[in-house]
């Protein structure tokens, strides 16, 4: 009996139907896609990085355009605060000068005080009109000395208050809105030498 040979399976069957040119065509094209395959894979590869510095480069402008805004909104906000700043100052002289007058007037001659009076309404008037748009008068008489709000014009040795306490006002300070115009002119006590 002669051997019977086995069924071939449809890969062996392709295998020798394929010739050895086909072989190696098939494995120029397997190649040829494989290089094309490779090329996409490096182009999306630098795409995906693109997009990601693009990404970057987005949420960057946008937080320099939130500080942007945010700086513009603070300098306008400072813009509103402060734009008396000028006239405020200028109006510092006009309280400081009703303020010598009543320190003037004598108080015990009768004819004398109904002006005393007109006067004194006339500053409490000023003071509360300039007070309403954020002008702060600095009358620091008996506190300690602020260096960032007073000026020390004269130091007095005494034993009757605490070193650094302010003694007297020569010129009261002002503020607007927080912000100093004008440092309050004063004498501060120093302790007595010792003997």
């Amino acid at each position: 009996m002669t051997e019977q040979q086995a069924p071939q399976t449809p890969e062996e069957d392709v295998q020798a139907q394929t010739s050895p040119e086909q072989t190696e065509q098939d494995t120029v094209e397997v190649s040829s896609e494989q290089s094309v395959i490779d090329k996409l894979e490096a182009e999306i590869a630098q795409l995906r990085k693109q997009v990601a510095e693009q990404q970057d480069a987005m949420l960057r402008i946008k937080a320099e355009a939130e500080n942007t805004k945010r700086r513009a909104s603070q300098d306008v906000e400072k813009a509103h605060k402060f734009a008396l700043e000028k006239f405020a100052n200028d109006l510092l002289p006009v309280m400081d000068n009703l303020e010598r007058a009543l320190g003037f007037i004598d108080k015990d001659n009768e004819t004398m005080n109904s002006v005393a009076e007109g006067v004194e309404l006339t500053l409490k008037s000023f003071l509360d009109t300039v007070e309403k748009f954020g002008v702060q008068q600095l009358d620091p008489q008996g506190q300690p000395f602020n260096p960032e709000q007073h000026q020390a014009m004269s130091m007095m040795e005494t034993a009757d208050v605490a070193p650094n306490t302010v003694t007297f006002v020569m010129q009261k300070g002002y503020e607007l809105n927080g912000r100093l115009l004008r440092p309050a002119m004063v004498g501060v006590s120093k302790a007595p030498a010792s003997e």
